[in-house]
C-alpha cells in the first residue's frame, strides 16, 4: 500500500480546522480559488440533501467539505444529541441511553429536533442531513416537511468501517480526534498538546459498534430501497471506499449534475 493512500485515509479523521487546511490541497475544481467556483456555490444554493451510509463511512467528513465548498448547512443529528448531552438538557438525557447502547433514538424525538434545526436561518440557503432519516417512518415524516433534491448514498464495506470506528480515540476537553492506525498520538493514550488521557467514545466501544452496524443493516439500509421505489429524490451511489478527495469530487459532481437538471 503506498504512502499516498495512507495519507488519504489519515484525512478521514480530520478535525474541522484540519479539513479547512486540507481544502487547499483538494483537486482544483474543489478549491475556493478555482475560476467559476463562486458561481457554482451560488448555483447550488437552496439544495436539500441527505447523506446515507453506515457509521464510519465518512458522512460527517464529506458533509463538512461540501458545506465549505457550496455553503450548505451541515446538520448531524449525532452532533446535536452530543451537544444537548454536554449541556445536560432534557433532550440530551433522553437520548443518552439510546446512543450509549448504539440504538436509534426514537423517531418522535429526532423528528422534532430536526424540524427545529432546519427552521434556523442558516438552512434557508440549503442543507445536508447527515444521519437523518435513519428509518422509513422518519423518511415519511420528513417528506411531510420538505422536498428533498438529492440523496448521496456512500457505499462501504462494513468490516472496514467497523475497524475505522474501533481505532478512534478522543480528547474530550478539546474534541481532538486520533486513530490508532492512521493518526496515532505521539505518546500512546495521551493527547499531543496537553498530555491528558485519551478516551473511547461510548458509541465506539466494540459491542456498541457491532450493534450500530447491525442496526444499520436491518433498518437504515432499507431507506435506499424505499427512496428507489418512490423514484424521488434521485439517488447518487458513491463508492465511499475511495480516497477522501476522490469521494468529495464525486459528490460535488453529483450535486452539480442535479443542479443542472
Amino acid at each position: 500500500m503506498n504512502n499516498g493512500s495512507a495519507a488519504t485515509r489519515f484525512r478521514f479523521f480530520m478535525s474541522a480546522a484540519q479539513q479547512d487546511a486540507f481544502a487547499w490541497r483538494q483537486p482544483p475544481q474543489l478549491r475556493p480559488d478555482f475560476p467559476g467556483f463562486a458561481g457554482k456555490k451560488h448555483k447550488m444554493a437552496c439544495m436539500k440533501l441527505i447523506f446515507l451510509g453506515p457509521p464510519g463511512a465518512g458522512k460527517g467528513t464529506q458533509s463538512g467539505i461540501v458545506e465549505q465548498r457550496l455553503g450548505l448547512a451541515s446538520i448531524s443529528t449525532g452532533d446535536m444529541f452530543r451537544e444537548e448531552l454536554g449541556q445536560d438538557t432534557e433532550l440530551g438525557r433522553k437520548a443518552k441511553g439510546y446512543m450509549d447502547a448504539g440504538e436509534l433514538v426514537p423517531d418522535d424525538v429526532v423528528i422534532d429536533m430536526v424540524k427545529v434545526r432546519i427552521a434556523k436561518p442558516d438552512c434557508a440557503k440549503g442543507f445536508i442531513l447527515d444521519g437523518f432519516p435513519r428509518t422509513i417512518p422518519q423518511a415519511e415524516a420528513l417528506a411531510q416537511e420538505i422536498e428533498l433534491d438529492l440523496i448521496i448514498d456512500l457505499r462501504c464495506d462494513l468490516d472496514v468501517v467497523g475497524r475505522r470506528l474501533g481505532g478512534r480515540r478522543v480528547h474530550k476537553p478539546s474534541g481532538r480526534t486520533y486513530h490508532l492506525d492512521t493518526k496515532p498520538p505521539k505518546v500512546p493514550d495521551q493527547d499531543d498538546e496537553t498530555g491528558e488521557p485519551l478516551s473511547i467514545r461510548d458509541d465506539d466501544q466494540p459491542e456498541t459498534i457491532a450493534n450500530r452496524l447491525q442496526v444499520y443493516s436491518e433498518q437504515t439500509a432499507a431507506l435506499v430501497e424505499h427512496y428507489t421505489q418512490k423514484g424521488t429524490p434521485p439517488i447518487a451511489a458513491i463508492d465511499g471506499m475511495r480516497p477522501i478527495d476522490e469521494v468529495s469530487a464525486a459528490i460535488i459532481n453529483a450535486i452539480e449534475e442535479r443542479g443542472r437538471g
